[in-house]
Formats: C-alpha cells, sequence, structure tokens
C-alpha cells in the first residue's frame, strides 16, 4: 500500500527548515546548508547526487538510506525546484541539481504557473501541477504504482499536507545548529491533535533522527 512519508528534513534547534533570504546563491537561504551536516557526508547523499560509492555510514547514513526505500514519486514545493517567482520566463531552468537530479523517480512540482514536463537523465520527470496538493498527491500515487510517495518540502508544503492529514510518517533530522530566522516547519501545526505520536528517536553526533508516525499507520521500514 501506498504510504505518504516525508525523509530526511532537517530542522534547526530553533525549529527552521530553512534560513532567511533564500536565492538562487542561498537556496537553502543564509545558514540553512549547515543544517545538512550529518547528510552531505553519508555514502547514500554522496552516492545519489553524486554517483560516487564513497561516504560516512553509520546511523545517519542509515536514516538517509531509509528516504529511498520502496520510493516511487517525489512531491515538492516550487521553492524546492528553483529560486524563480511568479510566471515562468522561460524553459531554461531545470532545477538545482544539473542533468542527473537525485530523485530517479518521477517529480510533481506544485506551481500556479503550467509549464510542460521535463524528462531528465537517471529516470527523473519533473511534472508541474497547477491544481494543488490533492491533485499532485493523486498523480504521484498513480506513478508510483503501490510504492511510497515522499514530500520533500520546504516548510510550507508539508505544512499543507499535514494539516490534510495526508502524511503518514515523517522522518525529521534536528541539527544542532541555531539559524534565528527562516521558514518554521511545525508554526501553527498541533502534530498531537492530528493523530501524531514519536515512535524512533536516534542521537548521533551530527542529529537527532526522530520518527513521527500517526496512530494507526503501520512501518515497514527497518533499522
Amino acid at each position: 500500500m501506498t504510504r505518504v512519508r516525508v525523509n530526511g528534513f532537517t530542522l534547526s534547534l530553533d525549529g527552521y527548515g530553512a534560513g532567511p533570504e533564500q536565492d538562487i546563491n542561498h537556496p537553502l537561504g543564509i545558514g540553512g546548508t549547515d543544517l545538512h551536516q550529518w547528510l552531505i557526508p553519508t555514502r547514500t547523499f554522496q552516492r545519489s547526487l553524486f554517483g560516487k560509492d564513497e561516504g560516512t555510514t553509520g546511523a545517519d547514513d542509515d536514516f538517509a538510506a531509509r528516504g529511498f526505500q520502496n520510493l516511487g514519486a517525489w512531491i515538492l514545493g516550487r521553492n524546492m525546484f528553483g529560486p524563480i517567482r511568479g510566471d515562468w520566463p522561460n524553459d531554461d531552468w531545470k532545477g538545482w541539481w544539473g542533468d542527473t537530479p537525485p530523485y530517479h523517480v518521477p517529480v510533481f512540482v506544485l506551481t500556479h504557473y503550467a509549464r510542460p514536463a521535463i524528462e531528465m537523465k537517471g529516470g527523473t520527470t519533473f511534472h508541474f501541477v497547477t491544481g494543488g496538493i490533492h491533485e499532485a498527491l493523486e498523480r504521484a500515487r498513480d506513478a508510483a504504482a503501490g510504492k511510497d510517495v515522499r514530500i520533500g518540502g520546504g516548510a510550507e508544503t508539508i505544512r499543507q499536507y499535514l494539516r490534510e492529514g495526508l502524511i503518514d510518517e515523517l522522518h525529521i533530522a534536528i541539527s544542532p545548529v541555531l539559524l534565528g530566522r527562516g521558514e518554521a516547519l511545525f508554526e501553527g501545526i498541533d502534530l498531537r491533535s492530528l493523530g501524531y505520536e514519536c515512535v524512533q528517536s536516534v542521537p548521533t553526533e551530527k542529529a537527532t533522527h526522530v520518527v513521527l508516525r500517526r496512530q494507526g499507520q503501520a512501518s515497514t521500514t527497518a533499522g
């Protein structure tokens, strides 16, 4: 059965998933890259983004690897695809990741402005959805063909799906970093009343990994 999940979304100690003033030079906002010190060195990240068969192993890598298990499709907010706001000036921008993005499955990008799908190397195709979060999820479920759908962010996209009770499980990595300002993930969200409970907490040197699951949702992950 297809589950909807969040994996590897990293928060600062003060609750921000990205820093302020996001732009083409600061895709995660000022200071936002510091959040991902637990992720970048891992073997999973190095392999998925750079094709390198190297990197750290251990608990951080185990959690990173979980995010790609039984994965059939992604959903991204527009800011996760690029820095352009408003209507698309042209079709030149094709994402932050070069010709071979790290997704390797269909990706559905939420936007108010239509754009033709972009087929990339490595199995990634970006589809641009103008009908909102429910349309994106319906299309992602169909594309996943029984596998899971991963909500990649950003924070506002995850909040929208949380408010509608559409996310089955969240893996949050809490990084020992203070950002001060930025995109707060849980602002205005009552996770308890939405039925979430903490089912796992694993501290490492660079993050504390927390798994939240909606009551009644069975886990299919190992580790």
